[in-house]
């Protein structure tokens, strides 16, 4: 047996106990040690019952993804979970903590289950461009249904232990500090009722109308497009109900092994992992010590610094609000209080928790309030010296040893902190809008900001449920930075003649969920920052009172549904802006040669970004893509997508384009090495 499981048996009840931190995954060691434990237990005479539990924080949460791709290491997944559904006696499964993928799936194959009141269950393959396998896709619709198992296989929500015992995933809720204990007595009460031992797979097929399947892709269309992950779970599910369990299994491989083997599965998983990479500071030491924040200050209560005083309030962090005025204050908090009760309303807090979190604000207009606070953090608009001189007057006022952050997305972070007596303390923390809802913190390291703040900063990011990735300073930092190309390429290739909606139908059908001109029309003209003095469509659009959906239209006409059209006024101030720039029409581009222009110049900026040091790590460029610009997923990112369509494309696209428009879209250095050698990002 490994070392990592271990076997108790008292009163006939054996109780197999895996320790393999930090999550219990169901490592190849795992698994040989299930399986030998299992063997064991049911050759036992003595043994009666079998219970299955796991030490540390949680169960089993999911296979071990490490081990994908590589060659198979035995014993299965089948070979585990046979011996566990056929054992000659009840095996119950003890769950805490959280029971996803792979783990939940072991239980299924268990004869009983039960849980720890707090616990969690699911089947989250989905995410990583899976499906269930080892016969989930099978057994989860014989035990709860085809329409309930279809939502939770292709949404890979986890299910709290009270909603999972009314599914009927799980069968009895015990207290989380005693769960072991009450399994082997639930074990003891099985046993002493007859030892039935119940296989989910000999349940009856599920039965379902053929209008359920169409009727689910339809709704999530939007939703699936792109991933190919759902539909196969929608055919596994539909094979469940077509035919016998053995059949079902044997679509349920088939389909595994291709998404296995796919791109977008292998997008998925770099994605995961790049996720979990983006803490890793190779300069700083794990074990560096952070600054406990327990009182935070945030200067400004209008979109931006409203927004990021919800994050701290969810964490239950106190927060001093500051504004210059009683009406913006009183504005910026009401705001707040109105998205915490618009989320009351749909069920997902309680009155009580609204004004828990509302009390955690002390509303100030003077600056100086922010004296004791262990972080502040300026989130005003964007110009440079009334920042510096917000900062220099905290210097003043903050006591020594608080962090100084900026929510700056642009400006020169190292000029606010010269601003300071301690720029080692000065660091920026870029949200984006919404702030309480996106998920990525690109947190800024100056040149002098100490690793005790970024260490801090990196901590504090999990603290209030976002994704840190660190950048140095640059105009525009990482996210913005990288997708301003996109930006620039859109305009060039509508003066060229190219159309709005084609460039639009390009960047959707690629995977995102709106294009280009439909996301400034929806962001508001007028706030995005032009940042030259050249003349532009945009500049033209906003002078001529087309600000985007919220007045006039922008680069498209809007109705009352807010459905964009072709705009003729538009069209009109495009052909001029030509005519003036001494633009004339090129030829017309195919969907994938467009689709280079428009995405070949972001990943020859991903390079420059790598060159320059900004970003440590080509994976924490695709997570700030990702989760700042909603970059599809399954695509990896566009460093990896940039592996995935081969470097030598990406370069020749680009020398193209450097023929055609000059010395700014030459391949970087970076680039056309790993195109040169046959090397990947």
């Amino acid at each position: 047996m490994a070392d990592c499981v271990t076997q108790t048996t008292t009163d006939g009840i054996s109780t197999i106990l895996i320790d393999y931190p930090p999550v219990n995954a169901l490592s190849a060691a795992v698994r040989r040690g299930v399986l030998s434990a299992v063997e064991a237990a049911s050759a036992d005479p003595e043994v009666q019952a079998i219970v299955v539990a796991c030490a540390g924080r949680t169960f089993i949460a999911g296979a071990d993804i490490t081990e994908f791709g590589l060659p198979p290491q035995p014993p299965s997944f089948d070979h585990v979970f046979d011996a566990i559904e056929n054992a000659p006696k009840p095996v119950i499964a003890a769950i805490h903590g959280t029971a996803l993928g792979g783990g939940f799936e072991l239980t299924l194959v268990c004869h009983y289950r039960i849980a720890a009141a707090d616990a969690r269950v699911g089947l989250p393959e989905v995410n990583l461009g899976l499906l269930p396998g080892a016969g989930g896709t099978q057994r989860l619709p014989r035990l709860v249904g085809v329409e309930a198992a279809l939502d939770i296989m292709t949404s890979g929500r986890m299910i709290k232990a009270k909603e999972a015992l009314a599914l009927g995933l799980v069968d009895v809720l015990a207290p989380a500090d005693d769960l072991i204990a009450q399994a082997r007595a639930y074990a003891a009460q099985i046993v002493a009722d007859g030892g039935k031992r119940p296989r989910i797979r000999d349940r009856a097929a599920p039965q379902a109308e053929a209008s359920v399947f169409s009727d689910f892709r339809a709704a999530n269309a939007r939703r699936f497009k792109g991933f190919r992950a759902p539909e196969a779970i929608i055919q596994t599910v539909e094979a469940a109900v077509a035919g016998s369990f053995d059949d079902g299994l044997a679509v349920e491989r088939k389909l595994f092994r291709e998404l296995e083997a796919s791109t977008e599965s292998a997008a998925q998983r770099h994605y995961f992992f790049a996720e979990r990479e983006t803490s890793r500071i190779p300069d700083i030491d794990p074990k560096t010590p952070t600054h406990e924040i327990t009182r935070v200050g945030v200067i400004g209560a209008g979109t931006m610094g409203g927004g990021i005083t919800m994050n701290f309030l969810n964490a239950g962090l106190p927060v001093i609000l500051v504004e210059t005025s009683q009406e913006a204050l009183d504005r910026g908090i009401g705001v707040i209080r109105r998205n915490y009760e618009a989320t009351a309303k749909k069920g997902r807090m309680t009155p009580e928790a609204v004004e828990q979190r509302m009390a955690l604000i002390t509303p100030s207009l003077d600056m100086t309030d922010l004296g004791d606070v262990d972080l502040v953090i300026e989130a005003i608009f964007e110009d440079l010296s009334v920042k510096k001189d917000v900062f220099s007057r905290l210097d003043a006022i903050a006591r020594p040893g608080a962090i100084l952050a900026s929510n700056t997305s642009f400006l020169d972070l190292d000029q606010i902190a010269a601003a300071t007596m301690r720029p080692e303390w000065v660091v920026g923390l870029h949200f984006f809008s919404p702030a309480n809802i996106m998920r990525l913190l690109e947190i800024v390291r100056g040149a002098q900001t100490s690793a005790l703040v970024i260490a801090t900063a990196m901590k504090l990011a999990r603290t209030i449920a976002k994704v840190p990735v660190l950048s140095r300073v640059c105009p525009g930092f990482i996210a913005n930075r990288l997708l301003a190309p996109r930006g620039g390429q859109a305009e060039a290739l509508i003066l060229r003649g190219t159309k709005l909606a084609d460039i639009d139908r390009v960047l959707t059908d690629y995977g995102f969920a709106m294009g280009h001109f439909q996301m400034m029309d929806l962001v508001g003209l007028d706030v995005i920052g032009r940042g030259t003095n050249e003349r532009t469509v945009m500049g033209d659009l906003v002078a001529a009172g087309r600000l985007g959906q919220k007045k006039n239209g922008g680069y498209y006409d809007y109705g009352p549904d807010r459905r964009g059209a072709p705009s003729p006024v538009a069209e009109a101030i495009i052909a001029d802006v030509a005519r003036a720039r001494g633009l004339s029409a090129g030829p017309a581009l195919d969907d994938a040669t467009l689709l280079g222009r428009l995405l070949f110049p972001v990943v020859n900026e991903g390079a420059r970004i790598l060159e320059e040091d900004v970003a440590i790590r080509a994976s924490d460029i695709d997570v700030a893509a990702v989760l700042g610009y909603n970059w599809p997923v399954f695509t990896g990112g566009p460093m990896f997508w940039a592996n995935t369509v081969g470097l030598d494309t990406v370069v020749a696209g680009l020398k193209a384009m450097e023929a055609e428009q000059g010395a700014a879209f030459a391949p970087a250095p970076l680039l056309e090495r790993l195109a040169r050698e046959k090397g990947r990002f």
